[in-house]
């Protein structure tokens, strides 16, 4: 990872995904997702793990917007 690279929360990266929260830390903890911790809690996401979960084929939920 380059020293300038981008770090999402876990929020950032469920929102931009489309998942859940609990999806992203779950995917984490199976080592499913590459994470730096910068510090004794924290959690981050590099943004080139978003890019290379997106070029391996995951495409986002898309909800359809019923009643319009």
């Amino acid at each position: 990872m380059r020293p300038s690279a981008k770090l999402l929360t876990v929020r950032e990266a469920a929102d931009r995904l489309g998942l859940k929260e609990s999806t992203i830390r779950k995917r984490i903890l199976q080592r499913q997702i590459a994470y730096v911790k910068p510090g004794l809690r924290a959690v981050r996401i590099p943004i080139e793990e978003l890019d290379r979960i997106l070029v391996a084929g995951f495409r986002p939920v898309v909800t359809p917007n019923v009643g319009m």
